[in-house]
């Protein structure tokens, strides 16, 4: 997350699509971290491979960077550089950076999160740490089924939180991006390396104030770590110490992970307690096409608003007709759908700028919580 925990030029989401079960609550570490259990197959699972030599000569780059990661967060050189001889540049991760991301409709990309196995799985998860939830809930605002379903899309439920070694995932991403060789792409493919040659910097300093190995830490092929998928940057913003042991710990302490999934909604998203997230509309037949482009989503109307424009959604008048809001239209299996989306909407795309996303995780909320969707 981070920064958000994935810019909004990062494929929509790090996660198998494969349902893992519910696991228990594991138990808290020692103080020191010296290297963390071995995670679920990832998204793209490494293979065996041996180190992909770099497209070009990065030699100069990765000095530069151990002088200004050194210098920025008072990090010994020669430590940076004794870290960096253990990281390897990865084919099988310039490969799954480099593969398009799948461009679902919204029929065919609900049923992956939206299914029985994942919402029971939920259910059962958060029966299970229901009161450290409602602590979290209690402190920031933010639903425990949120917090549940962000868990389920991303790691189900901490089955699957990535294999990939965290420290080669950044250095790969960081001095070998994959370049499409397109000189119209080449500013874009600069700021996405130079995004990720950032969080590396961000990891070196996340190990040296949190005391973890950084070259045992595992997660996605993206760098995202831990049960919430939080990046280096995130992890250091947002990440909070949910039970007061001192630490702050995403990949074995639940009240850790769910206050700092809590508090980056709250901090990051501005998650509005007892606000509305989304609300079915209905599109009179006369109605103009209404253009919401782009990824970002922008709370320029209001419900009165868009319903004087033919998508009437009394719900979400009664809600509060004047209220920051805006359309989306989602592909669904019977037609078009049409939702009225809110400032909690618009916080769940701070964690996943995709639209899609954020749909499926509220819609997977409110099965967990035996609400029905309208409109789903």
């Amino acid at each position: 997350m981070r920064r958000s925990l994935l810019p909004p030029f990062i494929s929509p989401v790090f996660v198998a699509l494969a349902f893992a079960g519910c696991t228990a609550t594991p138990t808290k570490p020692a103080p020191a971290v010296a290297a963390l259990p071995a995670a679920a197959t990832a998204t793209a699972t490494p293979v065996a491979e041996s180190p992909a030599a770099p497209a070009r000569d990065i030699s100069a780059a990765r000095a530069a960077f151990v002088r200004s990661t050194a210098q920025r967060f008072n990090i010994p050189a020669a430590e940076i550089e004794a870290t960096l001889a253990r990281a390897q540049i990865r084919e099988s991760i310039i490969k799954a950076m480099s593969r398009p991301a799948e461009a679902k409709p919204w029929r065919d990309y609900r049923p992956i999160f939206i299914q029985p196995a994942r919402i029971d799985g939920g259910r059962a998860f958060l029966e299970k740490n229901r009161a450290a939830l409602q602590r979290a809930e209690d402190k920031y605002g933010v639903p425990k089924e949120i917090i549940t379903a962000i868990l389920g899309v991303e790691t189900s439920y901490g089955g699957n939180k990535g294999s990939y070694l965290v420290i080669d995932a950044l250095y790969t991403l960081a001095f070998a991006y994959p370049r499409s060789g397109n000189p119209e792409k080449a500013a874009y493919e600069d700021k996405r390396e130079a995004f990720f040659r950032d969080e590396l910097a961000q990891l070196f300093a996340l190990g040296k104030e949190e005391g973890l190995d950084i070259t045992q830490l595992k997660g996605s092929y993206a760098g995202a770590m831990g049960w919430g998928q939080f990046m280096p940057s995130s992890y250091r913003q947002y990440a909070v110490d949910g039970d007061g042991d001192g630490r702050r710990d995403l990949f074995n302490d639940l009240d850790d992970v769910f206050a700092s999934v809590a508090n980056y909604f709250a901090s990051k998203g501005k998650w509005q307690r007892g606000g509305q997230v989304m609300l079915a509309a209905v599109r009179d037949p006369v109605a103009a096409d209404f253009v919401n482009p782009g990824n970002a989503v922008t709370l320029d109307q209001t419900a009165a608003g868009l319903q004087a424009l033919g998508y009437r959604s009394p719900e979400a008048v009664a809600a509060g007709a004047a209220q920051p809001a805006t359309l989306i239209t989602l592909e669904g299996r019977a037609g078009p759908e049409y939702w009225v989306v809110f400032n909690n909407f618009k916080a769940i795309t701070t964690y996943n700028i995709s639209r899609l996303y954020a749909t499926a995780v509220y819609q997977l909320a409110e099965a967990i919580a035996g609400r029905g969707v309208a409109g789903a």
